[in-house]
């Protein structure tokens, strides 16, 4: 039965965090929503159930809800310890995430660290700092979906949540793990459920951890999973890192796919960078008429899909991978005012668009015999999760990283159950990291699958 219960604002967090607990060889499921959880085949043999709410850009009662949803089936299962995990870059609705968890767990107390030193973002003074330079000053801050205007962190949670935030600060953390633990009591005795706490290297996520395990309390971690994974690590319940075996592949008729949904400039760079590898072919899809939907988006599916169709069928040029992507060509759409222009709610054309690249990916895999496809590289949480649905999976059993943040898992579930995927928010690695992915997707498929 699950011992850790984790849940994530979006579906690459919560991978991020399962990939880090598989290679302290935990057996971890990602399940694309709560009510999946009952009825897994898989739980019994799970040591660590994530749930993935996509609620990072929700209202802050939906939002709510959803989490303390998920909470609650986690509880249900036998769960002992928990986790809210929070996106790195601190986007999104926190503090009322964090109060939707310590509403399901009466008495527990939340500690946050929101580093995650590996990748360069750690807290100084309370204060976020990504690649060297203060959160509200980076790109991801302007967010259009969920910008972060509070450089403070424990004030912005403060803003977020109904219960007192506490503060521990980069001095008691240097004093090591007994400091630490005074620091934490004296922030409780005040009163404050929610206690934030600096760190800037992984040692000092350790101190931190073995601290909150020392107290006994009934903690309920909060970060992008660094802090999570010590605290596991402290308690006995996973061993030390270590990456996954896989045999060296040579020669192959296989083809990479790839579903290109992240619109931001980091992707736009690596798929450049990528392309220039004549193996490796764009099939551009028009994102209009995708938001535009019934017909429209159907002719433009099936354009791509043909486009598929025959350079896989090629004997002499078969690509070693197909990228199919709505965002990096041309000029960047404004979904906000497409949603307006149609007269829908908000998020309506990009879950269309979504949706589209989760078609193609559906109908070229149909087509196409299974020994002839590597595996699926997705960027974007959303295109993610709109992928795998289609493909009628029912969770991501991961199993390793690239990078962090760039996770190694196989569907579970559906027809194409076993098929290797690889996942990567858009913000993620250098410009050479696409071509990493395709060939450990290679590798992975040389392990076989359904």
């Amino acid at each position: 039965m699950p011992t850790i219960g984790i849940v994530s604002d979006d579906l690459t967090g919560a991978t991020t965090v399962g990939t880090l607990l598989a290679r302290g060889k935990a057996e971890a499921a990602v399940f694309f929503d709560a009510e999946s959880v009952p009825e897994s085949k898989e739980l019994k043999k799970l040591d660590a159930v994530l749930i993935s709410t996509g609620s990072r850009s929700f209202p802050p009662l939906k939002a709510y809800e959803k989490v303390k949803k998920a909470a609650e089936i986690l509880k249900s299962t036998g769960v002992l310890y928990f986790q809210k995990r929070i996106d790195t870059t601190l986007r999104g609705g926190i503090g009322v995430e964090i109060d939707a968890m310590l509403d399901s767990l009466p008495k527990a107390v939340a500690i946050v660290v929101p580093a995650m030193p590996q990748s360069r973002r750690i807290l100084v003074g309370g204060y976020s700092v990504i690649d060297g330079e203060a959160l509200v000053n980076t790109q991801v801050a302007k967010d259009v979906l969920t910008p972060v205007k509070e450089a403070y962190i424990p004030r912005l949670i403060a803003g977020q949540s109904k219960r007192r935030v506490g503060f521990v600060a980069l001095d008691k953390v240097l004093g090591g793990a007994e400091m630490i633990k005074e620091a934490l009591i004296e922030q409780r005795e005040c009163g404050c459920e929610i206690i934030v706490a600096d760190a800037i290297t992984q040692k000092d996520v350790r101190s931190i951890a073995e601290a909150g395990v020392s107290l006994a309390w009934n903690i309920v971690t909060v970060d992008p999973g660094p802090f999570t994974i010590e605290t596991a690590r402290v308690r006995g319940l996973i061993g030390k890192d270590e990456p996954k075996n896989l045999p060296k592949l040579s020669g192959t008729e296989r083809t990479v796919l790839i579903a290109a949904g992240s619109a931001t400039e980091v992707t736009r760079k690596q798929m450049e960078s990528f392309c220039r590898d004549k193996r490796h072919v764009r099939i551009s899809v028009d994102p209009r008429m995708l938001i535009e939907g019934r017909e429209t988006a159907g002719c433009e599916v099936e354009k791509a899909v043909r486009a598929a169709e025959e350079l896989l069928q090629s004997k002499e040029d078969r690509p070693k991978a197909l990228l199919f992507e709505t965002a990096l060509h041309g000029e960047r759409l404004n979904l906000d005012a497409e949603d307006k222009r149609l007269h829908c709610k908000k998020g309506t054309s990009g879950s269309r668009i979504n949706a589209g690249l989760g078609e193609i990916i559906a109908q070229v895999l149909n087509k196409t015999e299974k020994n002839k496809i590597a595996g699926i590289y997705m960027t974007g949480g959303d295109t993610m999760v709109s992928v795998c649905r289609r493909l009628g999976a029912g969770s991501i059993k991961v199993e390793d990283y690239i990078i962090p943040q760039t996770d190694v898992g196989r569907l579970s579930g559906g027809k194409y159950d076993g098929l290797p995927i690889i996942g990567k928010g858009g913000l993620t690695g250098n410009e050479e990291i696409v071509y990493d992915i395709v060939e450990r997707l290679f590798a992975e498929s040389g392990t076989g699958y359904f």
